[in-house]
């Protein structure tokens, strides 16, 4: 079976330590959507490392390691990854296998997304500038280029033809390249290289392959839920389906083999870039929760907009992707609150109540709804049982396990991959 790893909000919720955790069960992990826009931070035996493309069951020699079809690849940022991962001593040639139907960023798609974010001025949806989006625009035009690609003798010749298109449009934006872009395709090309020498494969028979042999695979998500292409806040969202249906186009493996679906949140919500966050804390509060939670963006570093955990919108999460059991993050962040609030309604312009996320959401006037608890306040690193959590702790949980109507399985104490609660008897 796949089980699918995934975050309900909008994504930072810490997915690849959970990974990290749950990796020595599977045999294959695999990332199927997104792409460099992605950090998915891991904590363990002193060391910090931020992964953007590379599955995060990469530190574990024993697992084959897979960038699913479904993924936007960028080569220069490939091989920074393989070069900061040099110290770990990891069998990657081994262990890590790219799909030829990745699609490939270059150079000018970066330059692309940051012209059309320029062009949007003050209604800028937050790019990360990675040239995530212009990368999905040119595969769904039918005329991007794909891993496979760069063993074709004709590479080069898809290659500046694509580019005169975007030069097109970046001269109709009156955006300059002209200074950075041969820089930029010097570097390109050899990480192009660089790649050659990795198993570029047909990823899809690879895993079908291991489910086939009875192996366990594990489907990585990046971004979160409510970042989905179809089912997010649009237009404030990611460029591919962040959801568990995902899984299935990402990857090529058919709907009958998804097994768990892990819904990953963290104890409260933050944001990255601009769209609606009704939650979210524009007061003192607010940065004490950045500040306590490290809340900077791990692959912009941008400083995350934080806010009150949103039951309607991670309600609507679950549903979209059918989660089998929870896992809440970061729940050390709340030690220092007296008072913690959890949104269980919106009250929309005319008074009316509701659990739904709306349609209309960044047009909507909507005001959350509180329900207030009383904080532990208690660091809660050296606790690993649920039976030895505090009271205040316990009962926090308990309401949301009723309200959301699922076991929360793991509940993270702290960043490094030991600092985790795992409740055998809910799973």
């Amino acid at each position: 079976m796949v089980d699918v790893l995934l975050g309900l909000q909008w994504g930072d919720e810490g997915k690849g330590k959970i990974v990290d955790v749950l990796a020595p069960q599977y045999q294959v992990v695999a990332r199927f959507q997104g792409g460099p826009n992605a950090g998915h931070t891991l904590e363990f035996e002193g060391f910090k490392h931020v992964l953007h493309q590379i599955p995060s069951g990469i530190f574990r020699n024993d697992i084959q390691n897979i960038i699913g079809n479904g993924v936007v690849l960028d080569p220069i940022v490939f091989k920074r990854e393989i070069d900061g991962l040099a110290k770990f001593n990891l069998h990657l040639q081994q262990n890590l296998l790219i799909s030829k139907k990745a699609s490939i960023i270059i150079p000018t798609h970066r330059l692309l997304d940051a012209a059309y974010e320029q062009a949007k001025g003050a209604s800028k949806i937050g790019s990360t500038l990675r040239g995530i989006g212009p990368t999905y625009q040119d595969k769904v035009a039918r005329q991007g280029l794909r891993v496979g690609d760069i063993l074709s003798a004709n590479f080069r010749k898809k290659y500046d033809q694509l580019v005169a298109t975007h030069k097109t449009i970046l001269d109709h934006h009156q955006f300059d390249y002209q200074l950075v872009l041969p820089q930029a395709e010097e570097e390109f090309f050899a990480a192009v290289d660089f790649m050659k020498q990795f198993q570029l494969t047909d990823s899809e028979y690879a895993i079908n392959n291991a489910l086939k042999a009875g192996q366990k695979v594990l489907a990585e998500g990046a971004q979160g839920s409510l970042l989905d292409i179809d089912f997010g806040s649009y237009p404030f969202v990611t460029s591919s389906n962040t959801m568990t249906a995902g899984a299935c186009t990402g990857l090529g493996v058919a709907p009958r083999q998804i097994g768990d679906v892990y819904g990953i949140f963290k104890a409260y919500c933050t944001r990255v870039g601009s769209g609606p966050f009704p939650t979210e804390l524009l007061d003192d509060e607010g940065e004490r929760m950045r500040q306590e939670g490290r809340e900077f963006g791990s692959t912009t570093g941008r400083p995350r907009r934080c806010g009150w955990l949103d039951l309607p919108a991670l309600k609507y999460a679950i549903l979209i992707n059918g989660v089998s059991q929870l896992v809440m993050m970061k729940v050390d962040v709340l030690n220092i609150f007296e008072t913690i609030k959890v949104c269980t309604h919106y009250r929309l312009a005319d008074g009316t109540l509701t659990e739904q996320f709306p349609y209309d959401l960044c047009d909507a006037d909507v005001t959350p709804v509180y329900k207030e608890f009383r904080g532990w306040q208690t660091a809660l690193t050296d606790f690993h049982s649920f039976d030895e959590v505090p009271a205040e702790l316990a009962n926090y949980i308990g309401f949301l396990e009723e309200s959301l109507g699922l076991p929360i399985s793991f509940i993270s104490t702290g960043p490094d991959r030991e600092a985790i609660i795992h409740r055998e008897a809910v799973v």
